[in-house]
């Protein structure tokens, strides 16, 4: 079994009060390349950062190098438009820093991204492969390419998107979408059947690669699962609209299927997507590095999802899990 996981960068987590994904903006940018370091090395090693969210809660990244270190899948990491260097080792499908989506072309390099991705997925070895992600701003560019799309089924629709904050800013990702739909000149679901329009125009570098590398493997009959939360079932939303028909496995957490935000059960059934939710148990861990996902936070990310339900077909207890969680977070730098 094989995760693979695309980190990169948006100039859209820029925004104010759009992304938990970092203790401050700073930090923010290098949060994807860490994570894609504690997936492979369990702490960081080159980024100068442990990602946790303002309020301190661990990156989704130590729940899946947990799981990790328990089912022993394989990692690979696609550089998918990363804006600081990561030391852990990654495939380069020539995908650079998404910007702002608020700008008239934010994703310049989505189309030869995806179709590099799309090779890559199509050489991968496996039977079967789990595809996640780590972009802060990823919910803010996963609702504008549905928007462009035409996927968010009408202005009174659910936002259609999770968030790394507690209280999903719901109005100020519309608001700007509603910027960045202005900037590229597109009205909503102008880019309908059109997934690398959508892509360069209101999405981001990582979700190019994603959706990429799950055609790819579609069309040489490997076997996807998308890991993730609504960031993965927009993807769904791209191979639809790419012209892939057949029914598609989202695996996610409880903390998104609880997200009162985002209708998941009507999400995936407008994209034909069958389910699978997997709840790490995190009320019964009776630690701080929990708290917040408690809470709300942090929810998804880096293939936490699907890294957990992985864990629970190979029969490894939640509490396992809990318990490989917190030793990997007290070895972490600088925490207690």
């Amino acid at each position: 079994m094989r995760v693979v996981l695309a980190v990169g960068t948006t100039g859209t987590a820029t925004i104010d009060g759009i992304s938990a994904a970092g203790a401050d903006a700073d930090a923010m940018v290098h949060t994807p390349s860490a994570d894609a370091e504690i997936a492979s090395y369990g702490e960081p090693i080159r980024a100068p950062v442990v990602p946790v969210s303002p309020t301190g809660t661990p990156t989704p990244a130590l729940v899946t190098r947990a799981v990790r270190d328990l089912v022993n899948f394989d990692l690979t990491v696609v550089d998918a438009g990363l804006a600081e260097p990561t030391g852990a080792p990654t495939v380069t499908v020539g995908a650079r820093p998404g910007g702002d989506v608020r700008e008239e072309d934010p994703v310049s390099t989505a189309h030869g991204a995806f179709e590099a991705a799309r090779q890559f997925g199509r050489a991968l070895p496996d039977d079967a492969i789990y595809l996640g992600e780590s972009i802060p701003g990823g919910t803010t560019t996963a609702l504008g390419v549905q928007a462009a799309l035409g996927e968010r089924g009408g202005p009174d629709a659910g936002v259609g998107v999770s968030s790394s904050l507690p209280e999903n800013p719901v109005e100020r990702k519309r608001e700007v979408v509603a910027e960045g739909l202005a900037a590229s000149g597109l009205d909503e679901g102008a880019a309908a059947g059109e997934p690398k329009v959508a892509l360069r125009r209101m999405g981001d570098p990582v979700l190019a690669v994603v959706a990429g590398t799950a055609l790819g493997c579609l069309e040489t009959d490997t076997a996807v699962t998308l890991a993730g939360g609504t960031q993965l079932a927009t993807v769904a939303a791209l191979l639809r609209h790419a012209g892939v028909d057949q029914r598609l496995e989202l695996a996610t957490t409880s903390f998104v299927a609880a997200d009162p935000s985002v209708d998941l059960d009507a999400l995936a059934g407008s994209l034909d997507l069958s389910v699978t939710v997997t709840d790490p148990e995190f009320d019964e861990g009776d630690h701080p590095a929990f708290d917040g996902y408690l809470a709300g936070e942090a929810k998804e990310g880096v293939a936490m999802g699907g890294a957990l339900a992985l864990a629970r077909a190979a029969g490894v207890p939640m509490a396992d899990v809990r318990d490989r969680v917190l030793a990997r977070y007290r070895a972490l730098p600088d925490v207690s």
